[in-house]
C-alpha cells in the first residue's frame, strides 16, 4: 500500500516539475475539463449521490453541482423563503455549486494570476515591487461524505487554478462518488497531475505518510488533529475546514414566518442536518419559545408533511453508526421528555425525522458536540442578549445566524460572534474547533499560492550613504531616508557625501 502510494505522488511530483502546472493555458483547460465533466456527466453524479446519501436530485444540484446559484448559509435561507422546492428536486443542488465554483473561476482567473503591484520603499529607489503568486507544488485534498462531490471539486479547482498537482482521497463514507470520481475524473483532467485514491483508514495513513505541499482536509475535529499531526512532521501547511456548534439567535421582533421557512430549509433542507453550517441548536428567549415552536411545527409539517419518514425530500442519515450516534442523543436520560416534535425514527431506512427539542439540560451531549443531524434543541434565555455568553462558553462554530430587526443587536451580534460564511467573493473558513484557513473564489486560490514578494531595481540611482564607512554625514543620510525625508533623498541620488 505504502509503495502504491508513494508512485502516484511521486508522479504528480515530476508532472509539477515539468512546469506544464505553472502555464495559464494549462489551468485553464483542467478547469474547463472538470466544468465538461459535470455536465457531462450529471446523471452519474446525481446517481452517486442518491445511492450514497439518498439526496434528493435538486439537491445535489444546487449544493454540489452549481455553486454560486446559492451560497450554503444566509443565502440558503433567501432562496428557501422565495424558491420552495420539494426534496424530489433537491437532488441537483451539489452538482450546481461545483458547476459554478468551476465558472467563476474561469471568470475571474485572468485577475488571479496577475503579479499585484505594490509600492517600493524610498530606501530602494528608484525600484518596482510585485507580489507574484505561484503554486506551492503537491496537494492533497481529503474530501468529507456530507458533500462528497462538491467538497472535493471545490478545492482541486482552486489548487489547479494556483498552478499546482493534486492527489484526491474521497471520503470512503461516500463508496458511490468515490468509485464515479476514480472512474471518471482520469477521462477529462491530466491524469498524470491531478489523481484519485480510494480506500479508507489504512489508504488515507499511507498518503500522510508522504511530503506534501499542502493538505486540505474536510471533516471533524478528531481527524483533523491526525491530518495536523502528520503535516507537521514535514512542515506542511493545512487548511482544515471543520464544523461546530453553529447557532442560531432568533429575537421576538421578527418576521416569524420567514424565519421559520428559512430555518427549516437550512437546517433539514441541507442534507437533513448533515452539513457543517447547518444550525446545531436555537436561543431564544423564554417568552417567544412557545410561538417559535408552533411556527417551526407548522412548517416542518408544511413541507415534510405528517409523516416526514415517509418524505422524498428528506435525506437518509449517511450510515448505521451514526444513525445509532444521533439516536443516542435522543435517548439520553435528560434529553427524551423534551422532544416537543418528531423523534420518529426508521432504523431499516436510516431515517430520523426532524426533531425539535426544548429547554434541553445544558451539560447534556446534544449541547457539547456537534449534532450533524436532524435534531435542533432550543435553549431559552431571559433577554435576546443573553445568547452571546451561551454561544461563547461553547467553541467557535463555522457558523452563526441571527433573525432580528435589532440594528444595535446585529451590529453587536457581528463585533462579538466568531464563525465563517459561506461566499464565492468572501473567505469561507473556521476558527479554532471550527478549523484553520479559508477559501471559495479567489480564497480558494490563495490557499494554494505562494505569495513571493518580487523587488525590481535597475543600475542607476547609486546611494554612496549605504556603503562603508559610515560616517557621521552618511549616517545622517541614511536616517533622513528612512524617516522619509525628501532632502535625505536627493542628496542621496546626487551622490552625497562625496567622501
Amino acid at each position: 500500500m505504502a509503495a502504491e502510494v508513494a508512485a502516484v505522488v511521486e508522479e504528480v511530483r515530476r508532472g509539477f516539475e515539468s512546469g506544464r502546472t505553472r502555464v495559464y493555458e494549462w489551468r485553464e483547460a483542467q478547469i474547463r475539463a472538470i466544468a465538461r465533466m459535470i455536465a457531462e456527466r450529471e446523471g452519474e453524479i446525481t446517481m452517486a449521490l442518491r445511492d450514497d446519501l439518498a439526496k434528493p436530485e435538486i439537491e445535489s444540484y444546487l449544493h454540489e453541482v452549481d455553486e454560486l446559484s446559492l451560497s450554503l448559509s444566509l443565502d440558503l435561507f433567501l432562496f428557501a423563503l422565495f424558491f420552495p422546492i420539494s426534496h424530489d428536486k433537491l437532488f441537483m443542488m451539489q452538482v450546481s455549486m461545483a458547476k459554478s465554483s468551476c465558472m467563476f473561476a474561469l471568470k475571474e482567473l485572468t485577475n488571479w494570476v496577475k503579479p499585484e503591484k505594490v509600492k517600493s520603499s524610498i530606501t530602494t529607489y528608484p525600484s518596482t515591487a510585485e507580489i507574484v503568486s505561484e503554486p506551492l507544488g503537491v496537494v492533497l485534498v481529503i474530501s468529507a461524505w456530507n458533500y462528497p462531490f462538491l467538497l472535493s471539486i471545490d478545492p482541486i479547482v482552486g489548487a489547479v487554478a494556483a498552478g499546482n498537482t493534486v492527489v484526491l482521497k474521497p471520503s470512503e463514507l461516500a463508496p458511490a462518488t468515490s468509485s464515479l470520481f476514480a472512474k471518471i475524473l482520469p477521462e477529462y483532467v491530466d491524469n498524470s497531475c491531478i489523481k484519485v485514491v480510494e480506500g479508507a483508514v489504512p489508504e488515507t495513513t499511507a498518503l500522510l505518510e508522504q511530503e506534501w505541499d499542502k493538505i486540505f482536509y474536510t471533516g471533524n475535529g478528531k481527524v483533523a488533529r491526525i491530518v495536523m499531526a502528520a503535516a507537521a512532521k514535514h512542515l506542511t501547511p493545512v487548511v482544515l475546514e471543520l464544523g461546530g456548534k453553529s447557532p442560531v439567535v432568533v429575537d421576538s421582533n421578527i418576521d416569524l414566518d420567514v424565519a421559520a421557512k428559512r430555518i427549516v430549509v437550512g437546517k433539514w433542507g441541507c442534507n437533513n442536518g448533515q452539513a457543517c453550517i447547518a444550525p446545531d441548536y436555537i436561543v431564544t428567549t423564554k417568552s417567544f419559545a412557545p410561538q417559535l415552536v408552533d411556527a417551526l411545527k407548522t412548517t416542518l409539517e408544511k413541507f415534510y408533511g405528517k409523516d416526514p419518514l415517509a418524505s422524498k425530500d428528506l435525506s437518509r442519515i449517511v450510515n448505521f453508526n451514526h444513525f445509532n450516534r444521533l439516536t443516542s442523543l435522543l435517548d439520553d436520560e435528560g434529553v427524551s421528555d423534551k422532544i416537543v416534535y418528531g423523534g420518529q425514527r426508521d432504523e431499516k431506512g436510516l431515517k430520523i425525522a426532524p426533531t425539535l427539542l426544548l429547554n434541553v439540560p445544558n451539560d447534556s451531549p446534544i449541547l457539547k458536540d456537534e449534532i450533524f443531524g436532524p435534531l435542533l434543541p432550543i435553549v431559552t434565555v431571559d433577554e435576546v442578549e443573553d445568547s452571546f455568553n451561551i454561544i461563547k462558553s461553547k467553541t467557535k462554530p463555522l457558523a452563526a445566524y441571527l433573525f432580528t430587526k435589532n440594528k444595535k443587536l446585529e451590529e453587536e451580534f457581528v463585533k462579538n460572534i466568531s464563525s465563517g460564511l459561506s461566499n464565492p467573493y468572501l473567505p469561507f473558513g473556521g476558527v479554532g474547533e471550527s478549523g484553520t484557513g479559508s477559501y471559495h473564489g479567489k480564497f480558494s486560490f490563495d490557499a494554494f499560492s505562494h505569495k513571493k514578494a518580487v523587488l525590481s531595481r535597475g543600475f542607476g540611482g547609486e546611494a554612496r550613504a549605504r556603503y562603508p564607512p559610515y560616517t557621521p554625514q552618511k549616517q545622517r543620510i541614511l536616517r533622513g531616508l528612512i524617516d522619509g525625508s525628501i532632502i535625505s533623498l536627493l542628496l542621496a541620488l546626487f551622490g552625497f557625501p562625496r567622501d
